[in-house]
């Protein structure tokens, strides 16, 4: 049998999913009763509307199955709670570039994930390059636009 593997995330993006899932929930009897509309107005075939609720009834079902399966692996990790010298989930890194300008990520998980507000997941390229380092490490990252190198200056738990 296969194990659930367990997916870590901050509290934060756990309540996120949870009222994401409670809006998709209020939403699914305003589509069948679209989709209920759409029937009477006949021919199916030729029926826009009962098509397009359709499609939308089959995205928030999706959603939800997709939304509930993350909920019930979530490992809700509280980086307060967390101590010591390398970097790891839920962990605040500081990091200064080849250019000594500094640059601030959060560890997150694959849901919370925000490049531009700070927030990588773990798995992530420059997530899993971070991951087990500790302060003065060098790190190399290979991305896109090529090879980025940076130096731990400060591991927070924040």
């Amino acid at each position: 049998m296969a194990t659930v593997e367990k997916m870590p995330m901050l509290q934060e993006g756990y309540d996120r999913l949870t009222v994401h899932l409670k809006q998709l929930k209020v939403e699914r009897p305003q589509i069948i009763d679209a989709i209920e509309e759409a029937r009477a107005h006949g021919d199916l075939s030729e029926n826009a509307e009962y098509h397009a609720a359709k499609e939308r009834q089959g995205q928030i079902e999706a959603s939800i199955a997709d939304i509930e399966d993350k909920l019930s692996r979530a490992q809700v990790i509280d980086p307060r709670d967390l101590s010591g010298d390398k970097v790891v989930f839920g962990a605040t890194v500081t990091l200064l570039d080849e250019d000594d300008k500094t640059v601030v990520y959060q560890i997150v998980g694959q849901t919370e994930a925000d490049a531009k507000s700070g927030r990588i997941s773990y798995n992530s390229p420059m997530g899993r390059a971070l991951i087990g380092r500790k302060v003065d490490d060098d790190v190399e990252v290979t991305v896109p636009s090529g090879d980025r190198y940076y130096q731990i200056s400060k591991i927070e738990f924040i």
